[in-house]
């Protein structure tokens, strides 16, 4: 039976991803890190693993191509917000440190909330469901 799921990413760029992550307060996996070949971050209370490998050997590993985050992208993460303010204040983050928030905080569908991606390009909301 599976016990955990996880999260694989293609990156640039370890220590730029592992730096963004860090200031937006994720935790780095220490069972998941190998400075130039792979790092991973834990999200929330359940601690769900999000790995990082740089392109060429998660191309190597998926026996393909990876998604170009230019074009479009494969997932969005959704990450939950006790309030509206904690919304604004991710977004404000993101923005600090060199992300992109490419929804702004808002209200729609009974939810507020905005969207950023990292710097490769991955895509997350942050919602408040209050």
């Amino acid at each position: 039976m599976t016990k955990q799921i996880w999260a694989t990413l293609a990156i640039n760029d370890v220590n730029q991803t592992i730096d963004f992550y860090t200031k937006l307060g994720f935790k780095v996996d220490e069972n998941h890190f190998n400075g130039d070949h792979i790092a991973s971050i834990t999200v929330g209370e359940s601690n769900f693993v999000i790995c990082f490998f740089p392109k060429a050997p998660l191309k190597v590993a998926l026996n393909g191509e990876v998604t170009d985050t230019a074009l479009g992208n494969e997932v969005i993460f959704s990450l939950s917000a006790e309030t509206k303010e904690e919304v604004d204040e991710w977004a404000e983050k993101v923005r600090n440190i060199g992300g992109t928030v490419f929804s702004e905080p808002q209200a729609f569908h009974g939810m507020y909330g905005c969207g950023f991606a990292d710097v490769d390009g991955h895509k997350f909301n942050v919602l408040f469901m209050g």
